[in-house]
Protein backbone atom coordinates (compact mmCIF):
# COMPACT_ATOMS: atom_id res chain seq x y z
CA UNK A 1 0.00 0.00 0.00
CA UNK A 2 1.21 3.49 -0.91
CA UNK A 3 0.48 6.61 1.11
CA UNK A 4 -1.77 8.04 -1.64
CA UNK A 5 -3.86 4.87 -1.56
CA UNK A 6 -4.53 5.35 2.13
CA UNK A 7 -5.24 9.05 2.37
CA UNK A 8 -7.66 10.82 0.06
CA UNK A 9 -10.76 12.95 0.37
CA UNK A 10 -12.50 10.86 3.01
CA UNK A 11 -11.44 10.72 6.64
CA UNK A 12 -9.25 7.75 7.59
CA UNK A 13 -10.00 5.99 10.87
CA UNK A 14 -7.23 4.06 12.60
CA UNK A 15 -9.02 2.16 15.34
CA UNK A 16 -8.94 -0.88 17.57
CA UNK A 17 -8.11 -1.92 21.12
CA UNK A 18 -4.89 -0.73 22.71
CA UNK A 19 -3.47 -4.25 22.86
CA UNK A 20 -4.41 -7.66 21.46
CA UNK A 21 -6.15 -9.22 24.47
CA UNK A 22 -7.08 -12.47 22.69
CA UNK A 23 -7.63 -13.62 19.12
CA UNK A 24 -11.41 -13.81 19.61
CA UNK A 25 -11.58 -10.30 21.03
CA UNK A 26 -9.40 -8.80 18.29
CA UNK A 27 -11.50 -10.54 15.62
CA UNK A 28 -14.77 -9.32 17.15
CA UNK A 29 -13.47 -5.75 17.39
CA UNK A 30 -12.16 -5.75 13.83
CA UNK A 31 -15.47 -7.12 12.50
CA UNK A 32 -17.54 -4.53 14.35
CA UNK A 33 -15.22 -1.67 13.45
CA UNK A 34 -15.36 -2.61 9.78
CA UNK A 35 -19.16 -2.48 9.89
CA UNK A 36 -19.21 0.84 11.75
CA UNK A 37 -16.65 2.42 9.42
CA UNK A 38 -18.55 1.32 6.33
CA UNK A 39 -21.78 2.80 7.67
CA UNK A 40 -20.00 6.06 8.53
CA UNK A 41 -18.26 6.30 5.16
CA UNK A 42 -14.71 6.31 6.48
CA UNK A 43 -11.71 4.19 5.52
CA UNK A 44 -10.63 1.86 8.34
CA UNK A 45 -7.19 0.68 9.39
CA UNK A 46 -7.31 -1.84 12.23
CA UNK A 47 -4.86 -1.22 15.05
CA UNK A 48 -3.80 -3.30 18.04
CA UNK A 49 -0.42 -3.82 19.68
CA UNK A 50 1.14 -7.27 19.77
CA UNK A 51 3.50 -6.14 22.54
CA UNK A 52 3.13 -3.05 24.72
CA UNK A 53 6.77 -2.71 25.65
CA UNK A 54 6.28 0.67 27.34
CA UNK A 55 3.74 -0.20 30.04
CA UNK A 56 3.98 1.72 33.31
CA UNK A 57 4.64 -1.29 35.53
CA UNK A 58 6.72 -4.43 35.05
CA UNK A 59 3.78 -6.76 35.69
CA UNK A 60 1.31 -4.95 33.38
CA UNK A 61 -0.26 -6.96 30.56
CA UNK A 62 1.80 -6.57 27.36
CA UNK A 63 -0.04 -8.69 24.82
CA UNK A 64 0.59 -12.02 23.08
CA UNK A 65 4.01 -11.10 21.74
CA UNK A 66 5.50 -10.70 18.29
CA UNK A 67 4.88 -14.12 16.71
CA UNK A 68 1.38 -14.79 18.01
CA UNK A 69 0.29 -11.18 17.70
CA UNK A 70 1.37 -10.87 14.08
CA UNK A 71 -0.43 -14.12 13.25
CA UNK A 72 -3.66 -12.67 14.66
CA UNK A 73 -3.21 -9.44 12.71
CA UNK A 74 -2.45 -11.40 9.53
CA UNK A 75 -5.72 -13.30 9.86
CA UNK A 76 -7.66 -10.05 10.31
CA UNK A 77 -5.86 -8.49 7.35
CA UNK A 78 -6.47 -11.45 5.06
CA UNK A 79 -9.93 -12.64 6.02
CA UNK A 80 -11.51 -9.25 6.70
CA UNK A 81 -9.60 -7.46 3.94
CA UNK A 82 -8.43 -4.71 6.28
CA UNK A 83 -5.11 -2.90 6.39
CA UNK A 84 -3.42 -3.32 9.78
CA UNK A 85 -1.04 -1.27 11.87
CA UNK A 86 0.94 -2.00 15.02
CA UNK A 87 3.90 -0.44 16.80
CA UNK A 88 7.47 -1.70 16.77
CA UNK A 89 9.77 -1.04 19.69
CA UNK A 90 13.12 -2.27 18.49
CA UNK A 91 15.02 -2.77 15.25
CA UNK A 92 14.93 -6.56 15.58
CA UNK A 93 11.12 -6.59 15.25
CA UNK A 94 10.96 -4.63 12.00
CA UNK A 95 11.60 -7.39 9.46
CA UNK A 96 8.93 -9.73 10.86
CA UNK A 97 6.46 -6.89 11.36
CA UNK A 98 6.88 -5.69 7.77
CA UNK A 99 5.82 -9.11 6.46
CA UNK A 100 2.34 -8.54 7.92
CA UNK A 101 1.75 -4.88 8.67
CA UNK A 102 0.61 -2.38 6.07
CA UNK A 103 1.74 0.44 8.35
CA UNK A 104 4.61 0.30 10.81
CA UNK A 105 4.10 2.61 13.75
CA UNK A 106 6.90 4.31 15.64
CA UNK A 107 5.73 4.97 19.23
CA UNK A 108 5.90 8.54 20.50
CA UNK A 109 8.57 7.73 23.08
CA UNK A 110 10.77 6.37 20.25
CA UNK A 111 10.13 9.04 17.62
CA UNK A 112 13.74 10.25 17.86
CA UNK A 113 15.29 6.76 17.60
CA UNK A 114 17.02 7.15 14.26
CA UNK A 115 17.93 3.49 13.75
CA UNK A 116 14.37 2.37 14.38
CA UNK A 117 12.81 4.99 12.09
CA UNK A 118 15.28 4.28 9.28
CA UNK A 119 14.93 0.50 9.55
CA UNK A 120 11.13 0.80 9.38
CA UNK A 121 11.42 3.09 6.36
CA UNK A 122 13.73 0.68 4.53
CA UNK A 123 10.93 -1.90 4.39
CA UNK A 124 9.03 0.34 1.99
CA UNK A 125 5.95 0.10 4.20
CA UNK A 126 4.02 3.18 5.24
CA UNK A 127 5.55 4.57 8.43
CA UNK A 128 3.46 6.35 11.05
CA UNK A 129 5.60 8.42 13.40
CA UNK A 130 3.78 9.51 16.52
CA UNK A 131 5.06 12.89 17.67
CA UNK A 132 6.83 12.59 20.99
CA UNK A 133 5.18 14.14 24.03
CA UNK A 134 8.42 16.09 24.41
CA UNK A 135 8.59 17.38 20.82
CA UNK A 136 7.59 20.60 19.13
CA UNK A 137 5.70 20.11 15.85
CA UNK A 138 8.60 21.70 13.96
CA UNK A 139 10.89 18.94 15.28
CA UNK A 140 9.03 16.35 13.22
CA UNK A 141 10.52 17.63 9.98
CA UNK A 142 13.72 15.82 10.99
CA UNK A 143 11.80 12.58 11.54
CA UNK A 144 10.27 12.87 8.08
CA UNK A 145 13.70 13.41 6.56
CA UNK A 146 14.96 10.22 8.21
CA UNK A 147 12.28 8.28 6.34
CA UNK A 148 12.97 10.14 3.09
CA UNK A 149 16.69 9.36 3.38
CA UNK A 150 15.89 5.73 2.50
CA UNK A 151 13.97 6.66 -0.63
CA UNK A 152 10.65 5.84 1.06
CA UNK A 153 8.09 8.67 0.79
CA UNK A 154 5.33 6.75 2.56
CA UNK A 155 5.14 8.54 5.90
CA UNK A 156 2.58 10.34 8.01
CA UNK A 157 2.60 11.94 11.44
CA UNK A 158 0.30 11.50 14.40
CA UNK A 159 -0.27 14.06 17.14
CA UNK A 160 -0.98 12.64 20.61
CA UNK A 161 -0.53 15.53 23.02
CA UNK A 162 2.33 17.21 24.84
CA UNK A 163 3.51 16.66 28.41
CA UNK A 164 2.14 19.35 30.69
CA UNK A 165 3.70 18.97 34.11
CA UNK A 166 3.52 15.55 35.73
CA UNK A 167 0.95 12.90 34.71
CA UNK A 168 -0.87 15.17 32.30
CA UNK A 169 -1.06 15.97 28.59
CA UNK A 170 -2.46 18.88 26.63
CA UNK A 171 -3.04 19.32 22.90
CA UNK A 172 -1.86 22.37 21.01
CA UNK A 173 -4.08 22.35 17.93
CA UNK A 174 -1.59 24.62 16.13
CA UNK A 175 0.62 21.54 15.76
CA UNK A 176 -1.79 19.96 13.26
CA UNK A 177 -1.61 22.57 10.49
CA UNK A 178 2.09 23.14 11.21
CA UNK A 179 2.90 19.48 10.57
CA UNK A 180 0.48 19.22 7.65
CA UNK A 181 2.35 22.10 5.99
CA UNK A 182 5.39 19.77 5.85
CA UNK A 183 3.69 17.94 2.98
CA UNK A 184 2.69 14.74 4.76
CA UNK A 185 -0.70 13.53 6.02
CA UNK A 186 -1.44 14.24 9.68
CA UNK A 187 -3.59 12.13 11.99
CA UNK A 188 -4.95 13.12 15.38
CA UNK A 189 -4.83 10.59 18.20
CA UNK A 190 -7.90 11.45 20.22
CA UNK A 191 -7.52 8.79 22.90
CA UNK A 192 -3.86 9.05 23.86
CA UNK A 193 -4.28 12.82 23.97
CA UNK A 194 -6.57 12.50 26.99
CA UNK A 195 -4.24 10.21 28.93
CA UNK A 196 -2.84 10.94 32.35
CA UNK A 197 0.45 9.03 32.01
CA UNK A 198 1.10 6.86 35.08
CA UNK A 199 -1.65 8.86 36.74
CA UNK A 200 -2.96 5.81 38.59
CA UNK A 201 0.41 4.85 40.03
CA UNK A 202 0.93 1.53 38.26
CA UNK A 203 -1.29 2.37 35.31
CA UNK A 204 -2.22 5.27 33.07
CA UNK A 205 -5.32 7.29 33.78
CA UNK A 206 -7.36 9.35 31.35
CA UNK A 207 -10.42 11.45 30.60
CA UNK A 208 -12.45 9.40 28.10
CA UNK A 209 -15.29 11.90 28.08
CA UNK A 210 -13.02 14.53 26.52
CA UNK A 211 -12.23 12.50 23.38
CA UNK A 212 -15.17 13.72 21.24
CA UNK A 213 -14.41 17.37 21.99
CA UNK A 214 -10.75 17.13 21.05
CA UNK A 215 -11.58 15.15 17.91
CA UNK A 216 -14.03 17.81 16.77
CA UNK A 217 -11.40 20.49 17.24
CA UNK A 218 -8.81 18.43 15.35
CA UNK A 219 -11.13 17.66 12.43
CA UNK A 220 -11.91 21.38 12.21
CA UNK A 221 -8.24 22.04 11.43
CA UNK A 222 -8.41 19.73 8.40
CA UNK A 223 -6.60 16.59 9.57
CA UNK A 224 -6.39 13.57 7.29
CA UNK A 225 -7.42 10.97 9.84
CA UNK A 226 -8.21 10.02 13.41
CA UNK A 227 -6.53 7.47 15.64
CA UNK A 228 -8.83 6.05 18.29
CA UNK A 229 -8.39 3.20 20.71
CA UNK A 230 -11.77 1.50 20.99
CA UNK A 231 -13.05 -1.29 23.24
CA UNK A 232 -16.43 -2.92 23.79
CA UNK A 233 -15.90 -2.74 27.56
CA UNK A 234 -13.12 -0.21 28.10
CA UNK A 235 -13.31 -0.39 31.88
CA UNK A 236 -12.20 -4.03 31.55
CA UNK A 237 -9.48 -3.29 29.02
CA UNK A 238 -6.05 -4.71 29.81
CA UNK A 239 -4.27 -1.52 28.73
CA UNK A 240 -5.35 2.13 28.51
CA UNK A 241 -8.69 1.31 30.08
CA UNK A 242 -9.32 4.91 31.15
CA UNK A 243 -9.07 6.54 27.75
CA UNK A 244 -10.43 4.05 25.20
CA UNK A 245 -13.68 4.96 23.43
CA UNK A 246 -16.64 2.69 24.09
CA UNK A 247 -17.49 0.74 20.91
CA UNK A 248 -21.21 1.46 21.23
CA UNK A 249 -20.53 5.22 21.28
CA UNK A 250 -18.33 5.26 18.19
CA UNK A 251 -21.09 5.42 15.49
CA UNK A 252 -22.63 8.58 16.93
CA UNK A 253 -19.24 10.16 17.38
CA UNK A 254 -18.22 9.39 13.79
CA UNK A 255 -21.49 10.74 12.41
CA UNK A 256 -20.66 14.20 13.76
CA UNK A 257 -16.99 14.05 12.80
CA UNK A 258 -17.67 12.98 9.21
CA UNK A 259 -20.15 15.83 8.72
CA UNK A 260 -17.65 18.31 10.14
CA UNK A 261 -14.85 16.91 7.98
CA UNK A 262 -16.95 17.28 4.84
CA UNK A 263 -17.78 20.89 5.66
CA UNK A 264 -14.19 21.82 6.42
CA UNK A 265 -12.67 20.15 3.37
CA UNK A 266 -15.27 21.48 0.96
CA UNK A 267 -15.36 25.06 2.25
CA UNK A 268 -11.84 25.71 3.55
CA UNK A 269 -9.35 23.36 1.93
Amino acid sequence: MEINQLFGKELVLIAGPCVIESEDHAWMMATELKRIAAEAGVKLVFKASYDKANRTAYDSFRGPGLEVGLAILKRIKTELDLPVISDVHCVTQVEAAAEVLDIIQIPAFLSRQTDLVVEAARTGRIVNIKKGQFSAPEDMRNAIEKVYSTGNRNVFLTERGVSFGYNNLVVDMRALPIMRAMGVPVVFDGTHSVQRPAGLGKATGGDREMVPYLCRAAVATGVDGLFLEVHDQPELGKSDAANMVRLSELPGMLKVLVKLDQIIKSEVL
